[in-house]
């Protein structure tokens, strides 16, 4: 910035956690160039006095000379996160800067010396990278659809999420959650799935995690200028700021609204702290995940129902709206009153439309993991022609209430999911806990039929493969392999000094970051000087290394490697075969439970006879998560199962190399196949003490560790670990293409995203005349349902072996029904204790009037050795209805 330009100063008033005020400066033309923190400071005098200063630091933003352009605009796409050749040309700005502003290179332009910037215009070698990279990301945006010879993919899918993990520059997300919502954005990028992002912006973000001298996590927040991060402000078509708005109880809630570009989707933030904001609603998504329940409440009610309003305000169309855990449930409120208002629909019409172009992702496999706000909050906001109008209070109550509950609390995922047409878990196995877990809502239905079902998470490749695994994937697969689902067979074939070379890179990087990390940390919990000597010898470059990194919930067993202390200090210390461990994990600061875990492991791992093999580092996030998971051999799971939804860090650490070490949870319990990591035996006996199954599962995993994974690691009979490298091999070829984020988006496409768009373009048409017919059809087939009946079934089974065809029919009373507005199935099966096992399913057809209102249904079965078990269910059928159970009615004879 010049001194002949004009400036003029806006000031922020919203008082920051840390105290002071923001303050911003914009240029002549209205840009804003600098900002200033207002603090209150202290310091004594020669008498020792304490003197208060008000200090004002000022970080003005450089203008950037015409050749270097292009950075702001490269600096503001999230590409970078994942693309080399964009990050390396914003880091060969200024190293040192960009590394000190946490890789964020909006916040490192901002603090380039004009000098510096004036070089490397005059650097021709330079701007032709600059030119080169601003070109690339052209392209990267501008290129074409792999779905673009598909008719039955999405015009626009609108997905909602309460945080998103895209890098740690933007520092919008707490854990797993987030980070697959950012995986997910990357990867409808890299495939051309038109998608938007849309969640809120926390001017705080997630904490800072630091330790006491004993070990205790301490949280410090951020204090975040929106103005430094990678994303801009949204303006209306008159050039004005853009705001949503929505009546509360207490007065308006305004947001405005930021972008985030990522590759070529568009994520956008809402965000409370606007000037027309009451303080007490400014604050609103001042944290993630903090504040009291109201508060909550409140950034869900933003969340979802201002979601919708900002999508209808950008003129976007979405054919699906997909609700990324419960949080955004409030949407499809939103999305009702707007069919009522807007179109004239009834309620019960425009709920069909809704749940029809709804996806609802679950990621808790445990009830204490769902958001639920008593009755009295729900009704302060919702009810007396509040927020559920035009739902009557009753009617929008019954949305969210718990069968097994009582009655007490509004449950966010049960509203998710009768909102929901579709519904899916995040793994095999927790799709199969889901079931379980929600299976009060479809009373009469066996947890096989529960239409809740999964796809499997995966990672974003070219975020989380570091630079040595990357150039090998590059050299055999091509550039843009995260994408690729096909080809990865060909690396069964890689050299094994090649794969080793990278491995032993890859740990080498990794441990010097620990040691800076270390280094760091120590002098944070008081360490000075020759206390810090022992530092250089933190973790061995060349030894045994695991990796253990996540949320600190109880479930996930932090400290179950420590139960058998001695044992496990024998293993670190072996002065032949070493072993070392590398952990990292924040515990929810209201998780005083997880916080006494972190305490322990880090009171372990401070011992002198073991802190240079077993390191805690603080402030997990998605820097240090990519610096663990590149550097790894061996990565630890130990989950109580079957808590663990998916479990992704072990994704990362594999397309890196590594092997797995883990309870069969999660992905893990689809994916392993004997070759590609271990298995650590778990006691599924939910009647076990917890301790007794704890000691039960640290034995075989110090077995597993002793006997079979520091053996293998180094049986090395001419230098190097061939049977080791196999299992690597085996995993980069065979595992890796089905940990792709890409795959995982495909997956969405095909079973969620495409028949949900399908259902939703045949309700919306003619006016939305098909969706009032289905209104209505269900409304007749409820007040019926109870006259529906089996009477009779009969099996004509006459000596014949397995194979043969045995007819089977069934006379149903239907009440005021017509054979075609039901499914009549026949189950059949292994009998066992009331239940078919290895149980078949064959439709009966109507096969003519039984008499009276009774009607006949008839087919035949394929007869299967053994002994048979028969039984008979109807349902209601209807072509537009999402699958057999959607209405939740089931006859069982």
């Amino acid at each position: 910035m010049h001194a002949q330009h004009p400036v003029r100063i806006v000031v922020r008033t919203r008082l920051q956690t840390s105290g002071g005020i923001i303050v911003s400066v914009i240029d002549h033309s209205g840009v804003h160039c600098a900002t200033a923190a207002l603090r209150a400071s202290s310091t004594t005098d020669s008498k020792g006095n304490l003197v208060t200063m008000r200090l004002t630091r000022f970080t003005v933003r450089p203008r950037l000379p015409e050749a270097l352009e292009p950075l702001t605009r490269i600096a503001k796409n999230l590409a970078w996160t994942w693309d080399s050749e964009l990050r390396d040309v914003l880091r060969d700005v200024d190293p040192r800067t960009f590394d000190a502003s946490g890789g964020n290179p909006v916040a490192a332009l901002s603090n380039v010396s004009p000098g510096r910037l004036s070089e490397l215009a005059a650097d021709a070698i330079f701007v032709a990278r600059v030119e080169s990279a601003a070109t690339h990301l052209d392209a990267l945006v501008a290129s074409g659809s792999a779905f673009e010879t598909r008719t039955d993919v999405p015009d626009c899918v609108a997905y909602f999420s309460p945080e998103f993990g895209i890098g740690a520059a933007l520092p919008q997300y707490s854990g797993g959650l987030g980070v697959l919502a950012g995986d997910h954005l990357k990867a409808a990028s890299d495939l051309g799935l038109s998608l938007v992002g849309i969640g809120l912006f926390y001017r705080e973000g997630y904490f800072r995690q630091l330790l006491t001298a004993a070990g205790r996590q301490m949280e410090q927040y951020p204090d975040l200028d929106p103005e430094l991060l990678p994303m801009s402000p949204v303006n209306d078509a008159d050039g004005a700021p853009m705001r949503i708005s929505i009546d509360l109880p207490q007065g308006t809630l305004t947001a405005g609204i930021w972008r985030v570009d990522v590759g070529r989707i568009p994520l956008y933030l809402l965000d409370s702290d606007v000037p027309e904001n009451p303080p007490e609603l400014r604050t609103v998504t001042d944290r993630l995940y903090g504040g009291d329940r109201e508060q909550r409440l409140l950034q869900e009610i933003l969340l979802g129902i201002g979601g919708v309003k900002l999508v209808t305000a950008l003129a976007l169309k979405p054919d699906v709206f997909h609700s990324n855990e419960g949080h955004a449930g409030f949407m499809g409120v939103e999305r009702i009153r707007m069919l009522v208002e807007d179109h004239g629909l009834s309620v019960s019409a425009a709920f069909e439309v809704v749940r029809a172009g709804t996806v609802f992702t679950t990621h808790t496999p445990v009830p204490a993991g769902i958001d639920r706000f008593h009755n009295d909050l729900i009704h302060r906001y919702f009810g007396s022609g509040g927020l559920a109008s035009p739902l009557e209070m009753d009617r929008f109550m019954a949305l969210g209430s718990e069968p097994d509950g009582d009655g007490s609390h509004f449950n966010m995922a049960m509203m998710g999911i009768r909102l929901a047409g579709r519904v899916n878990g995040v793994s095999e196995l927790h799709g199969q806990v889901s079931r379980e877990m929600f299976a009060g809502l479809w009373p009469g239905f066996a947890p096989e039929d529960i239409p809740i079902q999964h796809v499997t998470n995966g990672v974003h490749a070219e975020t989380w493969v570091g630079p040595e695994m990357d150039q090998i994937y590059r050299n055999h697969l091509g550039a843009g392999y995260g994408a690729q689902g096909h080809g990865w067979h060909a690396l069964s074939d890689l050299p094994d000094d090649e794969v080793w070379a990278a491995r032993q890179r890859g740990r080498l990087r990794m441990v010097e970051e620990i040691r800076a990390r270390v280094s760091s940390t120590w002098r944070e919990r008081g360490m000075r000087g020759a206390q810090l000597g022992w530092i250089g010898g933190v973790l061995d470059p060349n030894a045994l290394t695991i990796g253990f990194a996540r949320r600190v919930p109880t479930y996930k067993r932090l400290t179950l490697m420590i139960r058998d202390p001695e044992r496990l200090t024998a293993l670190l210390n072996d002065p032949t075969r070493p072993l070392q461990i590398v952990i990292a994990g924040k515990a929810h600061p209201a998780d005083e439970e997880g916080k006494r875990l972190i305490a322990e492991l880090a009171s372990f791992a401070a011992q002198p006879e073991v802190r240079q093999r077993i390191v805690f580092l603080p402030d997990y996030d998605m820097a240090l998560a990519r610096a663990l998971v590149t550097g790894v051999d061996v990565w630890l799971n130990n989950p109580l199962r079957p808590f663990e939804a998916c479990g992704t860090s072990g994704m990362k650490a594999s397309l890196n190399g590594a092997l797995n070490l883990s309870i069969l949870d999660g992905w893990w319990n689809e994916l392993y196949d004997g070759k590609n990591g271990w298995a650590i035996p778990s006691a599924d006996d939910s009647t076990m003490p917890a301790d007794e199954r704890d000691d039960l599962e640290s034995g075989a995993l110090l077995d597993l560790l002793e006997g079979v994974v520091v053996p293998r690691f180094y049986d090395r009979p001419d230098g190097l670990p061939r049977g080791w490298l196999a299992m690597v091999r085996h995993t980069l070829a065979v595992t890796g293409p089905q940990l792709l984020a890409t795959r995982m988006v495909r997956d969405y496409v095909d079973d969620l995203y495409a028949p949900a768009a399908s259902l939703s373009a045949t309700l919306r048409g003619s006016k939305y005349r098909p969706a009032t017919d289905l209104a209505s059809w269900k409304q007749r087939v409820r007040e019926l349902w109870h006259e529906v009946r089996v009477v009779d079934i009969h099996a004509v089974h006459e000596g014949q072996v397995a194979g043969e065809r045995m007819p089977i029919s069934a006379t149903l009373e239907l009440g005021g029904l017509a054979p075609e507005d039901v499914v009549v199935e026949a189950l059949y099966g292994r009998p066992e204790d009331h239940a078919l096992l290895d149980r078949a399913v064959l439709e009966l057809q109507p096969s003519g009037a039984g008499g009276g209102r009774t009607a006949a249904f008839s087919g035949e079965l394929t007869l299967p050795a053994g002994p048979l078990g028969l039984t008979v269910r109807v349902m209601p059928r209807h072509p537009n209805l999402g699958h057999a159970a959607d209405m939740r009615l089931v006859v069982n004879a």
